[in-house]
């Protein structure tokens, strides 16, 4: 006899496991499904792991910095296997972390892989081949996304391997070719470049992180440069292959091929939604370019069944995720939750420099005729972070000619994923540029020159 559920969440990933929780904490009796470890890619392949790889990468930095702060010190080794280690160890706990999250929500966790065989059951078969029926009233699909295979770029999990094989890299190679300058690829890119790898980066796109604005890319370009990560933008193809013993990565540039040798290759571009193999078209799931297609509410083709996360597409981050999350449970439980307004999910990248954003680049707004102001404050005019050592970057902002609405918010520097929240809020809450104007920001911060930039796109700078 199948076991029956108000909600069966499929997938127990960052979207995943809040839907459950939001869903039981709204009257109804959950289960998730999961074949992997709860907490899902983002947790143990993905956010978590690699942001404790970058901390040993930032650290490796920061002791090269000391004797300026006055502080005598001596990097006396690297140790990459250890840093690896220890990533992992943390992405293992959190999951336990999760684990416990479920047991208080009273969600049951059901271990195997769930495949529709209609629109109202899952059948899971665990990992000693036990199959099981479960029936549900509603489906929350949170399965994800993987890296897609473009012919010629393809991974083989030996030299050329993609983001999860290389957050399992604990010998580190002499050499490495990235390719793509996503975020995925330019936090790996840091972080071996701190571990003494020699790191080239080749990307298609005109800069690295092609999706942010072109001022941010710039500055990174910079200071990737600096640090001695070479790269190759606006490259017309690339391929790779496996040698054996190394890999060789051949790349078009103003029609002329040209061939580099490193010891292994990252392919990091091209995402796809985890939609294949679990009997989608049983359940009547419609899939279009590689995801599920969503309403403004998650809710797929057939009444009852929703998509989260990567699997429902752009933008494929995990606070995204969970959001959408939230939403769908919501909306099944009957509520009338607000729809995401994906203009106001901010992308963050965990280099060296941070880089963070939230609403349009300029390019955009130039594209769509929007008229503007541009507010720019670096912060080596910033005396918090002049004093820390750390004055690589600036704020910038964009807010409507007319109006003073904020249109877009772009930070490069240390801690720009942390400042960017004011700027989400501010968004979120339709303000316009005379309410930050009104915000009394502490001295001395990073955070004060939030109020600067704006300051400076009415022409009322006082620091700059």
């Amino acid at each position: 006899m199948a076991k029956t559920f108000d909600v069966v969440v499929l997938g127990a990933g960052p979207g995943g496991y809040v839907a459950a929780i939001r869903a039981s904490q709204l009257g109804k009796k959950v289960a998730i499904i999961e074949a992997d470890k709860l907490g899902g890619v983002c947790l143990n392949r993905g956010c978590i792991p690699t942001k404790a790889l970058l901390k040993s990468a930032h650290s490796v930095h920061e002791v090269a910095d000391m004797k300026a702060l006055g502080i005598n010190v001596d990097l006396k080794g690297l140790d990459a296997g250890v840093a690896v280690k220890r990533a992992n160890t943390i992405a293992d706990n959190m999951s336990k972390g999760i684990a416990f999250l479920m047991k208080k929500n009273k969600i049951e966790v059901i271990s195997g892989k769930g495949v529709f065989k209609s629109a109202k059951v899952l059948e899971v078969t665990g990992a000693d081949g036990k199959k099981e029926e479960v029936s549900f009233t509603n489906c929350i699909i949170a399965t994800g996304a993987h890296y897609r295979s473009f012919p010629g770029l393809e991974h083989d999990g030996k030299r050329l391997i993609g983001a999860y094989e290389a957050l399992k890299l604990e010998k580190m190679p002499k050499s490495i070719g990235i390719v793509g300058a996503g975020a995925i690829g330019m936090e790996f890119a840091y972080f071996w470049n701190a571990f003494g790898v020699d790191v080239h980066i080749f990307e298609m796109q005109k800069n690295l992180l092609p999706i942010e604005d072109t001022d941010s890319s710039k500055e990174v370009e910079k200071a990737y440069k600096a640090l001695g990560i070479k790269f190759n933008v606006g490259v017309e193809g690339v391929t790779a292959k496996n040698n054996g013993n190394d890999v060789t990565i051949s790349v078009t540039e103003a029609g002329k091929k040209t061939d580099y040798k490193f010891e292994m290759g990252l392919i990091a571009v091209g995402m796809t939604g985890n939609v294949d193999g679990y009997g989608l078209d049983k359940a009547g799931v419609k899939v279009e370019k590689g995801f599920i297609a969503v309403n403004n509410m998650y809710e797929t083709s057939t009444k009852g069944i929703y998509a989260i996360g990567d699997v429902s597409g752009p933008p494929l981050l995990a606070h995204a995720a969970s959001h959408e999350g939230v939403v769908a449970a919501e909306h099944l439980a009957g509520k009338h939750p607000h729809a995401i307004d994906k203009l106001n999910i901010a992308g963050c990248t965990y280099s060296q420099p941070q880089v963070a954003s939230v609403g349009y680049t300029e390019r955009a707004l130039k594209e769509k005729g929007i008229e503007y102001n541009v507010g720019k404050a670096p912060f080596m005019a910033n005396g918090k972070a002049i004093a820390s050592n750390e004055n690589t970057g600036f704020i910038k902002v964009l807010t409507g000619k007319k109006y003073g609405e904020l249109l877009g918010a772009h930070i490069v520097g240390t801690n720009a994923t942390e400042l960017i929240h004011e700027y989400v809020l501010f968004r979120t809450m339709e303000g316009i540029d005379e309410e930050i104007f009104a915000t009394i920001h502490p001295h001395p911060t990073l955070g004060e020159f939030l109020g600067e930039a704006v300051l400076a796109a009415k022409g009322r700078a006082l620091n700059l």
